[in-house]
């Protein structure tokens, strides 16, 4: 089995199988400002020990000082290390400047015999193709310092200022072992950071783009959540999961929604889809089953509010909210977000309000629908109840639910709609869809009072 040399990060290692593979060549391309310097020095620092240092070798594309002054701000940034001699920098770029390529590995090869590092990184590789005069000589170079590093056992960072398109092209694809390509992506008025695994020598990765984050700590990775259809066989409860509204327990069955299933609930603004999250989550707390308002709609201020208004406290705890902006959101940073809350609270019922505002931070149709199948996929198996609320434009008559095709990841779908009475305006709920139980999708009329809802006769609706 071939060693890895981890990242440092764990979800970025998830994506390359382990990490990158030791003693191998490794080449980091990217636009300007994409992370190159910082992913290189992350890999430098998480590695370097007394015994294997890290090297790290600028060389014309920025000054030595510059890369030290920058790398000081970031908290994998250890200057212990430094002054200890786990992590050596050194300047290539006078002898590249004064003499091209002449001397460039035999430079090397004498940090390789003095400091014998597990780990080297050169910052830009490309510096060396812009001074080489020619195609000829430049492969050349690279042949004999292939061959150098080869012949030392120790894993090698290249990076370069290169397109994924330049990249495929360059002569330092065919040697390295291992390439990420970073990039930027222009999405109407928003940067979405993303990174792709081109190559990964005999290894198995996570392939297509995956997004980050660069912040003081580091790189933050979000694996691209998108699971294939897992065939294993597990237990599915036997218990249900009160809505919190007695009667519509009745309409359900006798009990509300099976324990693990996804519910699909859509209306217009001012319906009560909210409310009925509330109801749902509130009452999990009292049947002893943590929950999670993940939303987009309310602050917390908000919510504490609407829950007063109703007998409810989010102080008291057992309900857990997060609460986040449309604005500059990777959809998959959140989803990561609501994993990990899950997995800290222990909670067994989660609400999204609202739907259309993750598909606006997937700004992909066919990546919100492998995301949400993805999600409801993982719950289920965990056996977490999901209700996802769904705004749509028609007050009177659902023509319908979403232009995504949700209703078929959901084991329930109930639909909430007003209904006109003259010169006032009813409410009216049916179920019209609960994956194996009995149930009639008849129309009832409902109220929003101060004890939430409560539900009224049947009702038929107008022609």
């Amino acid at each position: 089995m071939i060693e890895r040399l981890p990242s440092g990060n764990p979800r970025l290692d998830q994506i390359l199988n382990g990490g990158l593979l030791k003693n191998s060549i490794n080449l980091i391309v990217g636009v300007p400002g994409s992370g190159k310097t910082i992913l290189s020095q992350q890999f430098a620092f998480h590695n370097a020990t007394a015994e294997s240092p890290a090297l790290y070798l600028s060389t014309l594309s920025e000054p030595l000082d510059k890369i030290l002054r920058f790398g000081e701000t970031l908290k994998v940034f250890d200057p212990e290390a430094v002054r200890a001699g786990r992590v050596v920098y050194e300047d290539l770029g006078q002898v590249l400047g004064g003499n091209g390529l002449d001397h460039i590995a035999e430079t090397v090869e004498r940090y390789l015999k003095e400091l014998r590092p597990g780990v080297v990184v050169i910052d830009s590789f490309r510096a060396f193709q812009a001074v080489s005069g020619d195609s000829t000589s430049f492969r050349r170079f690279l042949y004999g310092l292939t061959r150098l590093f080869s012949a030392s056992a120790t894993t090698v960072v290249w990076n370069a200022p290169y397109t994924r398109g330049q990249a495929l092209d360059a002569a330092e694809f065919a040697v390295a072992d291992g390439i990420i390509a970073l990039d930027v992506k222009q999405i109407g008025a928003r940067e979405l950071r993303v990174m792709q695994v081109l190559k990964l020598r005999g290894s198995a990765y996570r392939s297509g783009e995956h997004a980050y984050r660069i912040t003081d700590a580091g790189f933050d990775v979000f694996p691209r959540l998108a699971d294939a259809i897992n065939e294993t066989r597990y237990e599915l409860p036997d218990e249900r999961s009160s809505t919190g509204i007695e009667p519509l327990d009745q309409m359900l069955g006798e009990g509300g929604y099976w324990s693990g299933a996804a519910t699909l609930v859509a209306g217009p603004s001012g319906i009560g889809k909210t409310l009925m999250g509330l109801h749902f989550l509130f009452h999990g707390v009292e049947a002893g089953e943590p929950g999670i308002l993940a939303t987009f709609q309310e602050n917390t201020t908000q919510l504490d509010r609407i829950a007063r208004g109703f007998g409810w406290s989010f102080k008291k705890g057992g309900v857990s909210v997060l609460s986040r902006s449309v604005v500059d959101v990777y959809i998959d940073e959140w989803v990561y977000q609501l994993l990990d809350l899950i997995d800290e609270t222990g909670a067994k019922r989660v609400v999204i309000d609202s739907l259309p505002d993750v598909m606006t931070a997937a700004a992909d149709p066919t990546r919100f629908r492998e995301w949400m199948f993805s999600l409801t996929q993982r719950l289920e198996r965990a056996g977490v109840s999901l209700m996802m609320i769904v705004e749509v434009p028609e007050l009177f008559e659902l023509r319908r639910i979403s232009e995504q095709g949700l209703s078929h990841l959901a084991d329930n779908v109930v639909l909430l709609q007003y209904v006109q009475e003259g010169p006032e305006l009813a409410r009216a709920i049916t179920i019209l869809k609960t994956r194996a139980l009995h149930h009639r999708p008849t129309v009832h009329r409902y109220e929003i009072t101060e004890k939430g809802f409560v539900l009224g006769d049947v009702m038929t609706l107008p022609r």
